[in-house]
């Protein structure tokens, strides 16, 4: 089993910049791709960004695509998402998650992951 908790998450105004941090414990960190997804209330979670194990495939949608960089680091169990140029439109709570699966366009569906972390909330004032 793989535990993930999340930080970074708090308030920034637009425009401004804020780098989320997922740690993993439990397993080994390289068995997984990592994901970062997004919710707010009412609606479902969403994709955000994806990194294979060894970093060499990444994903992004396309709301984030330019502004968002997801990057892992093996040696310290953990995945960033580095969120620049943010914009009222991407508050919401952001969830790490990972996979066990082999990378394939599966990476943009929440049910794919196995694990997911208890989120960190992100708002943007305008």
């Amino acid at each position: 089993q793989v535990q993930l908790v999340e930080s970074g998450g708090g308030l920034v105004q637009a425009g401004g910049s804020l780098r989320l941090s997922c740690t993993a414990s439990g397993r080994t960190f390289t068995n997984y791709n990592m994901g970062w997804f997004r919710q707010t209330p009412g609606k479902e979670r969403e994709f955000v960004a994806a990194i294979s194990w060894g970093s060499d495939i990444t994903n992004y949608a396309d709301s984030v695509k330019g502004r968002f960089t997801i990057s892992r680091d093996n040696a310290k169990n953990t995945v960033y998402l580095q969120m620049n140029r943010l914009i009222p439109g991407d508050t919401a709570d952001y969830y790490c998650a990972a996979a066990s699966s082999r990378y394939s366009v599966n990476v943009y569906n929440v049910g794919t992951y196995g694990y997911w972390g208890q989120g960190t909330q992100v708002t943007v004032s305008s």
